[in-house]
């Protein structure tokens, strides 16, 4: 993951761990990239509802992603993103 992207994404896990309304859009994009079957997808609408810098940051993870050749998973995130998982999807598994 380029800096760029690692620091983009890192500001998006901070916002999701936050309880407002941005933060669950944030863990919704996130939680969509991580397992969108378990967890649920990503309405685009909700671009709309987030401040403009944190659009851009979901558009820097997005953009990064259609270049790759093969899907990215943030697993070096795992534990962090399980966090999320447990405050945003309780009845979720962490697949």
């Amino acid at each position: 993951m380029e800096d760029r992207v690692r620091f983009a994404f890192e500001k998006l896990l901070n916002i999701a761990h936050q309880d407002t309304g941005q933060g669950r859009r944030v863990a919704n994009f996130i939680l969509a990239w991580w397992n969108a079957e378990v967890h649920g997808g990503f309405d685009l609408t909700d671009l709309a509802n987030v401040d403009p810098h944190i659009g851009e940051d979901m558009a820097t993870i997005f953009t990064w992603l259609a270049r790759e050749e093969d899907l990215v998973y943030p697993h070096d995130y795992r534990s962090e993103i399980e966090q999320i998982i447990a405050r945003w999807r309780p009845q979720a598994q962490t697949a």
